[in-house]
């Protein structure tokens, strides 16, 4: 073979081998068209022509029961939201339902590890509501909700309608003896009959403790000050010599008769040296103090007399203040001192009893509603509060305060207040948010992890109410019924409440703009308005 013969022939060979290489990539190439030709994409068969579709149509859900859904395997899924406690409402994504509350998630369901609840929200879109709903809830799961101090009220026709007890305190509506023991003498003698002696000394112990710090905050409220050690130790030893003497409840009127006679034991304590006038002189701001609170100074005569109604343990309990007007700050830092200090009496009676198998336990949840309110009444209301929300789990009860934003919180006049106030919220189990500006997102996410969608979700709740030229009123603002629960740095649930017909006529808290009859003139008559219709969240 010639030498130009073999370059041809090697030529045909490789051009061959090409020809086969790319046939077998073509056939390759076919294969996998027509296997993809078998298998439509996620929206219909790919490519021009073929009834690609551009929207899919959402499949139909259907809501069960595991028993009831158990049979369309693999077609059920969870429903991805606890279904322990309160029910509050749907998921707004997936209509679930969702059930929360403070003590059932930590009781039951393990959820968190303190049984407290932090609501933040503008105001008129339902945080009472969703407060209301889970105090109505856990009643009727056996937990006695405790409202220690309703400024609005909110709460009042809940308790009245759940038959509880409602005890009116203010100027001329009531009275509430700041030394009164309440049921602990009875309980003490109880517990001593019963064997417990050491337990019913501890009732007693905690009954004079709660009489001599109330003192102690009246006086700060009164002054603007703290009283001195000295007197600290007079007004000790005086409500000590009371108990032993004194036949009956006493009131400040006899705290005060006893320091202005000076029995030894006072005198001991205050250090006259045998001197009366001494003694006088020591006294003298003390007993001037005490005049005060007793003759209707400042503060009234709201504790200068005996208990009109005691509280009960056996029962829902709601203290209405509203009639304090919101200048007298004075008076209702004073009331809402004496108000949680008879109700966390009271459960410390009833958890002693409980205790030593005299009475069956009972467990509470303490409502501290407008807390913002609260906390700037007076000085000493940080501190007990701060005490509250740390002992809360020890003490059995359950917890919901409630403000309207980090900013209320953290407007208090010291660094030391603030910072405290702050802690309410990063020690809360749960913290449930409603709208809530922009502005508050830097501070809420400084307490609570908070992701970017959350955020957003949070501030288009927080838009005004549109008008409705159809209707010829507002319509309902787009975050009225809506929060955020939650716990930790978890996902929150959002749920928008929902109230049953049954509970539409105690969550109306615009009741002075519907019951009364608006007039306007129109052609020089007077014609009648039709009223605003109640709108519930």
């Amino acid at each position: 073979m010639s030498e130009s013969t073999e370059l041809r022939h090697r030529n045909q060979t490789k051009s061959s081998t090409r020809l086969t290489r790319k046939a077998r990539k073509l056939d390759d190439r076919a294969a996998r068209q027509a296997a993809a030709v078998k298998r439509p994409g996620p929206r219909g068969w790919f490519g021009r022509g073929r009834g690609e579709s551009s929207i899919i149509q959402p499949v139909d859900e259907w809501r069960g029961t595991t028993v009831q859904v158990c049979g369309l395997f693999p077609f059920a899924v969870g429903s991805g939201t606890p279904m322990v406690g309160v029910p509050l409402g749907r998921h707004l994504f997936t209509n679930a339902t969702v059930c929360a509350d403070p003590i059932s998630w930590f009781q039951i369901a393990k959820l968190i590890s303190n049984p407290s609840v932090f609501v933040l929200g503008l105001p008129g879109l339902g945080k009472s509501t969703l407060v209301r709903r889970m105090a109505l809830g856990l009643s009727g799961f056996g937990v006695q909700p405790l409202v220690l101090g309703d400024l609005k009220p909110d709460y009042v026709d809940l308790i009245d309608a759940l038959g509880g007890q409602v005890i009116s305190l203010g100027r001329g509506r009531g009275h509430i003896n700041i030394l009164d023991p309440g049921e602990a003498r009875e309980a003490a003698e109880q517990l001593r009959e019963a064997g417990y002696a050491k337990l019913a000394k501890q009732v007693l112990a905690d009954a004079h403790g709660r009489r001599h710090t109330m003192v102690a905050a009246l006086l700060t409220i009164l002054r603007k000050q703290p009283p001195t050690d000295r007197e600290e130790s007079i007004i000790d030893r005086a409500l000590k010599w009371l108990d032993e003497h004194h036949a009956g409840v006493p009131v400040l009127g006899d705290l005060l008769q006893v320091i202005q006679n000076g029995p030894p034991e006072v005198r001991a304590v205050a250090l006259d040296r045998g001197d009366d006038a001494r003694y006088k002189q020591i006294t003298e701001d003390l007993e001037a103090s005490l005049i005060s609170l007793t003759s209707g100074g400042r503060l009234g005569e709201t504790f200068a007399h005996p208990t009109d109604v005691p509280m009960r343990r056996d029962a829902p309990v709601v203290y209405d203040v509203s009639s304090i007007d919101d200048a007298d700050q004075d008076l209702q830092a004073a009331i809402l001192l004496a108000c949680w200090s008879s109700g966390f009496g009271t459960v410390n009676v009833a958890n002693a009893l409980a205790d030593a198998g005299l009475e069956p336990r009972r467990h509470y949840f303490v409502v501290l509603d407008e807390l913002w309110r609260a906390l700037r009444a007076g000085r000493g209301l940080v501190d007990r509060v701060d005490a509250l929300t740390r002992l809360n789990r020890q003490r059995g009860v359950g917890m919901a305060m409630i403000s309207h934003t980090m900013s209320d919180l953290l407007a208090l006049p010291t660094e030391e207040d603030r910072m405290k106030a702050k802690g309410f919220v990063e020690r809360a189990g749960m913290v449930v948010a409603g709208g809530l500006p922009g502005a508050e997102m830097p501070m809420l996410t400084s307490a609570v992890p908070l992701s970017r969608a959350e955020q957003e979700l949070l501030g288009s709740w927080q838009d005004p109410p549109a008008w409705d030229a159809v209707s010829g009123r507002e319509a309902e603002p787009p975050g009225r019924g809506k929060f955020i629960v939650k716990v930790g740095g978890r996902p929150g649930i959002p749920l928008r409440v929902e109230l049953t017909d049954a509970e539409l006529h105690i969550n109306d808290t615009n009741k002075l703009w519907h019951d009364q009859s608006r007039t306007g003139r129109r052609g020089g008559e007077l014609a009648a308005v039709t009223p605003l219709r109640a709108e519930a969240v």
